[in-house]
């Protein structure tokens, strides 16, 4: 989409939701994949897959050739010395042959492991580096994307995926290095067999030669077949328990057997009934799935015995005839059986990629999810003096997937040094409010102007910077409490002690034995310090303060204190804040009467505005009906 429609978008006409986004993409996806070969989702997750560390694959496919090789060198060796040994050659030739083999299996193990040490670490960093990518794509997408439950699932069903079942990329690489492995082989077949056919050329003609061949090509024919159908018709039943052990992991994901409500309303036992429900129907289709294995995969194994036998019987027909001596028989019977193997794991586990397809298109519609909010390009304006006015005008929204509006008809100004207050009954439209004014999301009707600008027409990320937000679901990190203050690798030591003392934290503060440096929690650190849910609202604050934005959110930031507290809290803030703007949303409307004015929502409107003495005064008001059931508690 270009940015000139873009700005026709932003001047009137309602922007499209989350959902039909989503929708129109994953329609164009999937006519795309019905014009392109099914090839080419495994092709495209390889190449995304081979960016992450180019140089594995290649360490791969050398590992593969040493440790491949090994074999065909000791068939090889071991029919030199047994023709030896039949023709009585000198002892010093003998010896001479097994110095040779252990000298060239030392050599290739040697080699082998060398390869193999930098393989781990390749594979180490192209995990690492797949895991920046995945959340580095999650962190990139827009906010409204990363509340839509849609995603949601479907980024946790990629995680599930990949650590349950080991599906999609993870499984993608293990065939791939299985058929890397195939191919080397069938090569080494190839080159090791070349002189095995011109000497059957010149042996005596002889139909029974003939018909063992055909047999044989015949018999690993029909195996390949077998085998990649017994893949194809069993991986079904296997998909199904995967699905099974997704919805058992999730099950303990969801309840906590050792969680207080667990023990204090007793449900172990309704938890255990649907674990048990789980297990019996897990083991139904384990056993099912195991006999459908056992009738498919036991006729191929038995093609495969027939198979072999034919070869040792081609193989020893020929060294009867005189073909080659009969030490040969080692290595060609080796060489031919490898050669009939492999092309039934060759066939296998293209057919196993075929069905790992599904997985990695889960993976490739994640990372095709597109951004659809626009970026903007007008810089924010730096002023010494924060002076930005806003104002909403005929603002509605609607959430992806409802029909219901969650604010209608929003009309507000506010300018620069006021201090709003937001108050109003649960899902009335506070929150979301506070969300358009950051611009988490955009109006589907109205617009936002800041300077007379709609915010959409401003760089986002500046237009961002000039906020500091605390919402309810404020989250610390596990690292040292001056990075929680900060929001950076670093920090300035006198105002964050200063701003953690200023928000009513300093006498916590002065326990920490060290300081700013001490870590929150006890993820990564024993010495971390687990601080209460008052105490970390405090952080919270004193990092919202520590940015030094020219607009102050507090969005019930401190709904675990206790109302002397909190007011105390409030009371504090309005003297740091000084002259930037602040907009605070709280349920304990004392604690809003030093703003100028204060705005109460009623299910997704703005049904009065005014100072806390004049919306007091309008006894018919719904502030006044608020005010009035709250001050009962506290006469």
């Amino acid at each position: 989409m270009g940015r000139e429609e873009l700005e026709q978008k932003q001047e009137g006409t309602s922007e499209k939701r989350l959902g039909d986004n989503v929708q129109r993409g994953n329609s164009r996806r999937k006519n795309s994949e019905r014009k392109k070969a099914s090839p080419s989702v495994t092709k495209r997750a390889f190449l995304q897959y081979h960016s992450y560390n180019p140089r594995y694959f290649p360490l791969c496919f050398l590992w593969t050739v040493f440790r491949e090789i090994s074999p065909y060198f000791n068939l090889w060796m071991s029919a030199e010395i047994v023709t030896a040994l039949y023709e009585g050659r000198e002892k010093r030739e003998l010896y001479v042959l097994v110095a040779v083999t252990l000298l060239g299996n030392f050599c290739v193990q040697a080699f082998q492991a060398f390869l193999g040490k930098r393989m781990e670490k390749a594979l180490e960093i192209l995990r690492d580096n797949e895991q920046r990518a995945f959340y580095r794509k999650t962190l990139s997408l827009d906010y409204d994307k990363m509340e839509n439950p849609e995603i949601r699932r479907l980024r946790r069903k990629i995680r599930e995926n990949s650590s349950i079942n080991s599906y999609g990329v993870e499984n993608m690489r293990g065939d791939l290095l299985s058929l890397m492995s195939c191919i080397v082989n069938l090569s080494f077949c190839v080159i090791f067999l070349g002189e095995m056919i011109p000497l059957m050329a010149a042996a005596p003609f002889h139909l029974l030669s003939l018909l063992l061949l055909g047999a044989m090509v015949g018999f690993s024919a029909l195996n390949a077949w077998m085998s990649i159908r017994s893949n194809v018709a069993g991986s079904g039943n296997w998909n199904k328990i995967g699905d099974l052990m997704l919805e058992e992991n999730r099950l303990g994901q969801g309840y906590d057997l050792n969680g207080m409500d667990c023990r204090i309303y007793r449900q172990q036992p309704i938890i255990t009934e649907l674990y048990e429900k789980l297990n019996r129907k897990h083991l139904r289709l384990f056993s099912e799935a195991a006999m459908k294995d056992f009738s498919l995969l036991f006729p191929a194994e038995l093609v495969s015995t027939l198979a072999e036998i034919c070869i040792y019987l081609v193989v020893c027909f020929y060294c009867t005839l005189g073909a080659f001596p009969v030490g040969s028989v080692i290595k060609y019977v080796g060489y031919m059986g490898r050669v009939v193997r492999n092309l039934v794991r060759l066939f296998f586990h293209i057919g196993s990629m075929k069905g790992n397809e599904r997985y990695l298109k889960t993976y490739l519609e994640y990372f095709d999810i597109p951004n659809d909010m626009y970026q903007g390009s007008l810089a924010v304006e730096k002023r010494s003096d924060k002076k930005y006015d806003v104002e909403f005008r005929n603002v509605s929204f609607q959430y992806a997937g409802s029909d219901a509006y969650a604010l209608q008809n929003i009309s507000l100004k506010l300018k620069v040094g006021e201090k709003l207050a937001v108050v109003g009954r649960n899902g009335s439209g506070k929150t979301t409010f506070i969300k358009l004014l950051c611009r988490l999301y955009d109006p589907t009707e109205g617009e936002i102007l800041m300077n007379d600008f709609n915010i959409r027409k401003y760089d986002y990320r500046q237009y961002l910077d000039i906020f500091s937000v605390v919402f309810q679901d404020y989250h610390l990190l596990a690292m040292p409490l001056g990075n929680n203050v900060s929001c950076e690798a670093s920090w300035d030591e006198e105002k964050a002690e200063r701003l953690l003392r200023e928000v009513g934290f300093g006498e916590r503060y002065a326990q920490m034995p060290k300081k700013l440096e001490t870590p929150l929690y006890k993820n990564f650190d024993e010495d971390g310090v687990i601080v209460s849910g008052g105490e970390a609202q405090k952080i919270a604050l004193a990092r919202a303060l520590y940015r030094d934005a020219s607009f102050i959110i507090l969005d019930e930031p401190t709904a675990a204190l206790d109302p002397v507290a909190e007011a105390e809290i409030y009371s504090k803030f309005d003297e740091i804040v000084g002259d930037k703007t602040a907009i605070y949303i709280s349920h304990r409307l004392s604690s809003c009467r030093f703003c100028d004015k204060i705005a109460v929502f009623d299910k997704g409107r703005i049904v009065q505005l005014g100072t806390h003495e004049e919306l007091l005064a309008d006894e018919t008001g719904t502030y006044y009906e608020l005010w009035h059931a709250q001050a009962q508690y506290y006469a």
